[in-house]
């Protein structure tokens, strides 16, 4: 499957968040690229954010439109062999 065809990653992060840095060295690992968000400079994204996952916490990880939560729920999934049929674009 190309890049192409496989969903677009989107991070919601700020500057200073180690989980965030572990998340994007995890997809980067996985050779997945992602689109960052940054709430911290940007106060409208940051509302955009929790009225999309009633959280507050960063990161928060989308796998086109699925909310895969933070990085600790984006390792479960990957544990659970859950993540990477979602990062191809199969359905789990």
């Amino acid at each position: 499957m190309s890049a192409a065809e496989t969903p677009a990653i989107t991070i919601y992060s700020t500057a200073v968040c180690p989980y965030c840095v572990m998340a994007k060295n995890f997809l980067k690992s996985k050779g997945r690229e992602w689109t960052e968000v940054r709430i911290d400079t940007d106060p409208a994204e940051r509302e955009k954010m929790v009225a999309l996952t009633r959280r507050t916490s960063v990161p928060q990880i989308f796998v086109g439109d699925v909310h895969v939560g933070g990085y600790d729920d984006m390792m479960a999934l990957h544990r659970e062999g859950k993540l990477e049929p979602l990062l191809e674009g199969k359905p789990a």
